[in-house]
């Protein structure tokens, strides 16, 4: 049975992209079977495993559009063992199209139920929103992390990303197995990263990955290449942190 595990943050430009595809890409290393669904209009996730999201080719929209079957979108990446299940543009018109369906929210886990047995780990990348998408996420999901950027703002917004936690909870009677809060853009040098570090460990309400994302050029310059960091500079300091945050998850099934 596949670990379902949505990164998310309504928030644009914390990382969360960045973990996905590369959280994916070591897990693979550490030889998982993993999918990545894009789940956000930008297909950044796409572009990054150097698919284009532009053509006729067939994507995520048609699985919650056209009720195509998830596997008949899939492609394979250039990693073993690393599939995705690609973004468009057209995703952007999901909102309007699931706003008259019944049971709009459960739309992502119905998509995903037929392969549940097929990976070890299922990536969701939604958008950086509190849209139908990204609530079709958290539906589907078992785990959450949150990337929080090391910088002053990022702890205010989690605040209100809880808060829809909670509305899950009460109103759909949703809860999370685990929710992690991974700290992403740290500055060792920087006081204000190590003041996020200490009060992100100090409030967030679940559990604060040991592993922390360094600030760093490689794994910014990665995507424009069509690669994973793992793929693009297997050796540099972003690269390591994430092989990291890979095993730390691996280890965390044995305490579910």
């Amino acid at each position: 049975m596949s670990r379902i595990i949505s990164i998310i943050n309504e928030k644009g430009g914390s990382g969360k992209t960045t973990t996905a595809v590369s959280l994916g890409a070591f897990l693979t290393k550490l030889g998982k079977r993993i999918l990545l669904l894009d789940l956000d209009p930008q297909a950044n996730a796409t572009v990054s495993l150097g698919i284009s999201p532009k053509g006729k080719n067939l994507n995520i929209y048609h699985s919650f559009s056209k009720e195509i079957p998830l596997k008949d979108i899939i492609k394979n990446t250039p990693l073993f063992n690393f599939d995705i299940a690609p973004a468009s543009t057209d995703l952007a018109g999901i909102n309007i199209e699931l706003l008259n369906r019944e049971d709009r929210e459960n739309a992502l886990e119905k998509i995903l139920a037929p392969l549940l047995d097929e990976y070890d780990y299922i990536l969701l990348d939604p958008p950086p929103s509190l849209g139908i998408l990204t609530l079709n996420t958290l539906i589907a999901a078992k785990e959450i992390i949150v990337p929080i950027q090391c910088e002053f703002f990022a702890l205010k917004g989690l605040e209100q990303l809880f808060e829809i936690f909670d509305l899950l909870e009460k109103n759909l009677n949703k809860k999370f197995d685990k929710t992690f809060g991974l700290l992403t853009m740290h500055d060792r040098r920087n006081m204000l990263s190590r003041e996020v570090e200490r009060e992100a460990i100090k409030t967030f309400p679940g559990i604060v990955f040991d592993t922390i994302i360094p600030r760093s050029v490689k794994l910014a310059e990665a995507p424009k290449f069509g690669k994973t960091i793992f793929q693009h500079a297997p050796d540099s300091k972003g690269a390591k942190a994430y092989e990291r945050l890979a095993e730390e998850i691996i280890n965390k099934e044995f305490n579910h």
